[in-house]
């Protein structure tokens, strides 16, 4: 017995291991990270992880609020020694990834144009493209770095529909007297405390699907903090701006907080700025309503119904001309052939037909040949 319980285990274990190498070769070759790009080779294999704290520790919660899905890390080395450590990021939407990236900005760091959006210090830069963060640390930076991280940056996946699009609430800040890298992108009560906003939880109100963005700008008589929050309808942006406006404290009798709505966006202005400059840069957001239309619409040349008849119309032309064609060839060819070969093909006496002569005379005889039948009988 014990014999046989060796002959099925080993079987057994066998088929593990077989069923986990294939999850393993699997999940290796699932990697966005590409094996090669503009001359750096992968060095050894993909690291993947959903621990958030293996993205971040410190930061974990925000990153789960961005909609942090999973991370990739890799080192990439070139022929000449130099070494890239790489570590990619996974969102649930571009937003989360834009979202991070705006949060990980530091003031002194340079735009690049890499993917969607980049900046750089000394041997880091930091770009996001579609749902993916990515944070690229060189050992030794050349002037083709940047060059090479857009090919990375061509390679990675994007993802399907609209979760590639990103937010459109950044699109409305004014991007005069902006400083760099100021911008913060927030979704939820962790990235407003993190931030430092103006506002916290409750007067945003994210569970009614609140979106808020902060830049800070220079003005003649100092720096302002501009906030914009995106609101379904523009009924609810108006009933939150009269409770932020309603609920804030005052400074000397001045008001912290200047606000305005336009449309579903309500801005705030706060900061040391003159009351003259936070009304110039309230002024400056005006919200324009855009109408897409992104449902498929079924006019194509498949689905149109004028072009299902015309189509209809032709096969039916078609046909009918090719059955004209084939009824004069089978006719013509008999005709020819009857001509060529008279007696041989067609015109046969086995190939008659057989008739019944059913003449008025030979009606007469059979009617009179059942009468006569019949007296006999």
């Amino acid at each position: 017995m014990s014999h046989l319980r060796g002959r099925y285990l080993l079987p057994s274990l066998f088929s593990i291991f077989v069923l986990w190498f294939a999850c393993g070769v699997q999940a290796q070759s699932s990697s966005l990270l590409p094996k090669q790009f503009a001359g750096w080779q992968l060095s050894g294999n993909v690291r993947q992880s959903t621990d958030l704290a293996s993205a971040d520790s410190i930061n974990a919660a925000l990153l789960k609020e961005y909609g942090f899905s999973g991370l990739e890390s890799a080192t990439y080395q070139r022929q000449d020694g130099r070494k890239l450590a790489l570590k990619v990021a996974h969102f649930t939407d571009a937003t989360g990834a834009y979202g991070a990236f705006t949060y990980y900005l530091m003031p002194q760091m340079n735009s690049e144009t890499i993917g969607d959006g980049a900046a750089s210090l000394n041997e880091r830069v930091l770009f996001h493209r579609g749902n993916l963060l990515v944070d690229a640390v060189f050992d030794r930076l050349t002037a083709m770095s940047a060059a090479e991280l857009r090919e990375l940056s061509n390679q990675l996946p994007l993802p399907a529909s609209n979760l590639a699009n990103l937010p459109v609430l950044p699109t409305y800040l004014p991007k005069e007297n902006v400083i760099a890298n100021s911008t913060r992108f927030i979704v939820g009560p962790i990235g407003a405390q993190k931030t430092g906003a103006p506002l916290q939880e409750p007067l945003i109100d994210f569970s009614n699907g609140a979106e808020v963005v902060i830049a800070s700008y220079r003005t003649s008589s100092g720096e302002s903090t501009l906030t914009l929050l995106s609101y379904p309808t523009p009924q609810i942006a108006g009933e939150h701006l009269k409770r932020i406006l309603g609920a804030q404290s005052q400074e000397n009798g001045v008001p912290k907080l200047e606000g305005r709505r336009s449309g579903p966006l309500v801005a705030l202005v706060s900061g040391a700025a003159s009351a003259g400059d936070k009304r110039s840069l309230l002024q400056s957001i005006n919200y324009e309503a855009d109408v897409t239309w992104n449902e498929k619409t079924n006019f194509g040349k498949r689905d149109n119904m004028a072009n299902l008849l015309v189509n209809i119309i032709i096969l039916c032309g078609i046909l009918i001309g090719f059955s004209a064609v084939a009824g004069l060839a089978f006719g013509g060819a008999r005709v020819m052939i009857r001509k060529l070969l008279p007696n041989r093909v067609f015109d046969r006496p086995e190939n008659e037909f057989i008739s019944l002569e059913l003449s008025g005379t030979g009606q007469r005889s059979s009617e009179s040949d059942v009468s006569s039948s019949i007296k006999s009988a």
